[in-house]
């Protein structure tokens, strides 16, 4: 159960940030609704890569059987 939230709050947290982050820009910049939706977009795909990342699906760059190694 704790593991659910935990990738459920990743996954929302992705896409609130971008949703934040795109009506910031179109307050600054005028670009109503492109940021929103540009954003929005990017924050969807920031959280699936974060719920991937959390569930084990992708190994860090750095971690030893990430491959592409030496």
């Amino acid at each position: 159960m704790g593991k659910a939230f935990r990738l459920s709050t990743e996954f929302i947290a992705g896409i609130i940030a971008g949703a934040g982050m795109g009506w910031g820009l179109d307050q600054f910049a005028g670009t109503r609704p492109w940021g929103m939706i540009i954003f929005v977009l990017l924050g969807f795909g920031a959280g699936v890569w974060n719920v991937m990342r959390a569930s084990g699906f992708v190994r860090p760059p750095g971690s030893p059987d990430a491959g592409g190694g030496s």
